[in-house]
Formats: structure tokens, sequence, C-alpha cells
């Protein structure tokens, strides 16, 4: 495929936008991905491209979290190991079962994960932090279980990530971010090294589409650690309308 000037106008403005969001509140794949569809790009160039664009994203968000201390080491360590099994067990369940049954799943799901996003108390602080040990081991649960999810269908896998380590593991938001920050950036990689290995990226424009989502999650994050929960909220709700809205249509194709 020929890359054109075209191609470059439809993508750079909306990987920045998935650099944005995907920052805040991960989900930044739902916006990127369909970017680069637009462009007409065979399906595995589309995935190739879009993960190194958004691994350099993805890396600048997780730098700025370690600096502010948002990451805690252990957790995130353990959890990228888990996550990892989580993703190879999904990827072979992908090809066992079928995935317009799930997809009906997920619509069931989403609209009870934006009723919990709208709860007063969905991102606050009020919860009673557990020992280490305790949050530790449930964060390790929740990254096996999105890791299963990722490995067999995909989108959204950080924002519900993030929605669990706060929730389940009783979190403190940022470091909720931290710690799925840092789990999707190994993840990343690990899938772009694939991919640079079968040749199915189209390395310039990926660099130049990364840099824009370099600078949307640059802004993210600064937005992030302004606005807290009053910024992660609306951009949660609006990441799991988008996702309602593009399992519908894989359902109707």
């Amino acid at each position: 495929m020929e890359i054109t000037l075209l191609t470059y106008l439809i993508v750079c403005p909306l990987t920045f936008l998935a650099g944005f969001v995907d920052a805040i509140a991960g989900g930044g794949g739902l916006i990127s991905i369909p970017a680069f569809m637009f462009t007409g790009m065979p399906m595995h160039y589309v995935i190739g491209t879009n993960k190194l664009s958004s691994s350099l994203g993805t890396t600048l968000a997780t730098y700025k979290y370690a600096r502010k201390g948002y990451i805690q080491w252990h957790a995130a360590l353990y959890c990228t190991v888990c996550a990892f099994l989580g993703s190879f067990t999904g990827s072979h369940l992908a090809l066992l079962l079928d995935q317009s049954l799930f997809r009906v799943i997920i619509l069931i799901i989403l609209p009870i994960t934006a009723y919990y996003v709208l709860r007063g108390k969905s991102f606050s602080g009020d919860r009673n932090p557990y020992p280490e040990k305790k949050t530790i081991i449930i964060a390790m649960a929740s990254a096996l279980l999105i890791g299963v999810y990722d490995g067999f269908y995909g989108p959204g896998t950080g924002t519900f990530l993030l929605l669990l380590l706060t929730g389940a593991a009783h979190m403190k938001l940022t470091e909720a971010n931290g710690v799925s920050k840092f789990i999707n950036l190994m993840t990343n990689y690990t899938a772009l090294a694939v991919f640079l290995y079968s040749g199915t990226v189209y390395i310039t424009l990926g660099l130049v589409a990364g840099a824009f989502n370099i600078a949307g999650n640059w802004l993210g994050t600064r937005a992030f650690e302004k606005g807290g929960v009053r910024t992660v909220k609306p951009i949660i709700l609006g990441v799991l309308v988008i996702f309602f809205i593009k399992t519908i249509y894989d359902i109707m194709v």
C-alpha cells in the first residue's frame, strides 16, 4: 500500500487524541486502530503500525508516572507476568470459542460498567487500602483476568484493568494508572517485536504517528495530574460508549 499525505492527515490527529485518552483512562486503541483502518491498509499492518505508535506514547506516559512515584514496582512486575500468562491463555481460547458470543456478553457488561463508573465512589479515595500483600494478590488476579480478555478479544483492556485495580485491589487511582501503564507498555513491546519480525509495520508512518501519540500522552498525563477523578470519569465513559458502538457494529457486520 502507498502511504500518502492523506494517510498522515487521517492518522496523526487521531493518534494524538488516542494518546491523550490512553494516558488518562486507557482505551486509546479504540480510537487509533480505526484511524489506521480508515486508510485502507491491510489489517496486520494496521495492528503492527498501531503498536509502534502507541508503544512510543505509552513509554512517555509510563516514564512520567514513574517519576511521579505512581508505580508500585513489586505489584507492576508481578502483574506483568500474570498479564502475559493470561494473554497466552486467552489467545488460545480465541481459537476454540466463537467471538460473536463474547461480543453479546460484552454488550451486557458495558452498561453495568458505565453504571459503576457513574457511582459517586467509583474512583474516590474513600476505600480503605488493603495490606500490601493482599493488594498485590488481587492485582495479580486482575491482571491475569484482563490478560485473558486481552488475548481473546482486546478492546478497552487498559480501561478495564484500571477499574479492577481501583475497585477490587483498592489501589489509589494514581497508583492503579501507573501499574496499568507499565503492564500495557510491556505487552505492547512484546507484540511490537513480533510484528517487526514479521515485517508488518509501516515504520515511517508509525514513527510519525508515534510523535503525535507522545504529544497526546504528554498532555493526557498533565490533565490526569491536575484533574484526577474529575478527568478520568468522563474519559472512561467516553471510551465505554465508543466500545459499545464498536461492539454493536462488529455484531451487525
